[in-house]
């Protein structure tokens, strides 16, 4: 058999450093893959609350946008007495200057 000179690895040997070069290789590769699996399941906790926060906009603004149109129909009615108020008062106040 051949033996390699002194300092020198063998074959055995080099095959074994490759080996472990290739393992911490997987192992990094392996948790930078878990590490994006963490940032994938955060964002999707986070999208969840987004979603549920838009949900609970949107239901706030219908809300909102239905009282608005509450009183728009009330303002109008208002608007509407008044003018038929101010028309009575004017109509009296004609009688009366006469």
């Amino acid at each position: 058999m051949n033996q390699p000179a002194s300092g020198e690895a063998t074959p055995v040997e080099a095959a074994m450093r490759r080996f472990d070069a290739a393992v911490e290789a997987l192992e990094a590769a392996v948790e930078r893959r878990l590490e994006v699996e963490r940032q994938e399941a955060a964002l999707a906790a986070q999208l969840h609350v987004v979603g549920a926060d838009r949900s609970r906009l949107a239901a706030a603004l219908d809300g909102a946008q239905a009282k608005a149109e509450r009183l728009e129909g009330a303002n109008d009615e208002v608007s509407r007495r008044l003018g038929s108020a101010m028309e009575t008062i004017r109509a009296v106040l004609a009688t009366h200057e006469r």
